[in-house]
């Protein structure tokens, strides 16, 4: 979820703190496929335009052997990409950019569900699977408003690499780090994560390729994107949660 805003789409609609705590849902997410080199949030929540590239930050050019931070002391979210076809509601016209860039634009996009139009907001990109846009992506973000484009974006403006982009407050970690989650701690109600969710999350090797907007995205926070829904919608799934008391290492 993307709530804790990121400089790209990144975060709950662009930017809210991310990822929720599953409990017990049962729903599934495409396993992880091998750590992209080079990806993303958000931002998620956020996620909040892409803008060009900053420089690296001293961070990106050396990786220390232990932990990252302070063992145990990670809240990692999560964020995704909605597909169209999933969810239902009153169909809601919308105005926005027919283009990547653009800003605050007045072009008609299309009538899409309400519930939709919600998750998009709150996660920053949703796939078309209907009407005359079918297959593009309708994406969002608080200075930004809605636009049709043909893939979600980094705040570089490149796809978001689903378990390899995520996103952190540079006072934490600088834009190009690679990190790794080494303990995935306990879910927001305390709980233990599954086994195979946090093997998942363990496997992955992510990128941070997004940045939260000051004073959104809090210390020893990251967010980090699983990808686009498939049969079902990932807020059912366990792989939508937050890992409390998380410890992260290089990559």
């Amino acid at each position: 979820m993307r709530g804790a805003a990121p400089v790209a789409l990144m975060l709950c609609g662009t930017l809210a703190g991310c990822g929720q705590s599953a409990g017990e849902a049962a729903g599934d997410v495409p396993p992880p496929t091998a750590a992209a080199a080079d990806p993303v949030t958000t931002v998620s929540a956020a996620p909040v335009r892409p803008r060009p590239a900053e420089s690296p930050g001293s961070a990106e050019l050396s990786e220390p052997s232990g932990p990252l931070g302070r063992a145990g002391g990670w809240r990692i979210t999560t964020y995704y990409t909605a597909l169209e076809s999933l969810y239902g509601g009153r169909r809601k016209a919308v105005r926005g950019c027919t283009r990547f860039h653009c800003s605050h634009g007045k072009t008609p996009l299309g009538s899409y569900p309400e519930d939709f139009l919600t998750v998009v907001q709150m996660e920053g990109s949703g796939r078309l699977t209907g009407g005359p846009h079918r297959g593009r992506y309708l994406n969002w973000s608080h200075s930004v408003g809605f636009w049709l484009d043909d893939t979600t974006r980094d705040s570089r403006g490149r796809p978001l690499e689903p378990w390899a982009s995520a996103a952190a407050d540079r006072s934490v970690l600088a834009r190009g780090r690679r990190f790794t989650i080494v303990d995935c701690g306990k879910d927001g109600n305390g709980r233990p994560i599954e086994g195979k969710v946090c093997a998942a999350f363990r496997k992955a090797r992510w990128t941070v390729m997004d940045l939260f907007r000051p004073g959104y995205g809090g210390e020893n926070h990251a967010d980090v994107y699983i990808g686009e829904e498939k049969g079902s919608r990932l807020s059912e799934s366990p792989f939508y949660t937050t890992l409390k008391g998380a410890t992260l290492g290089p990559a």
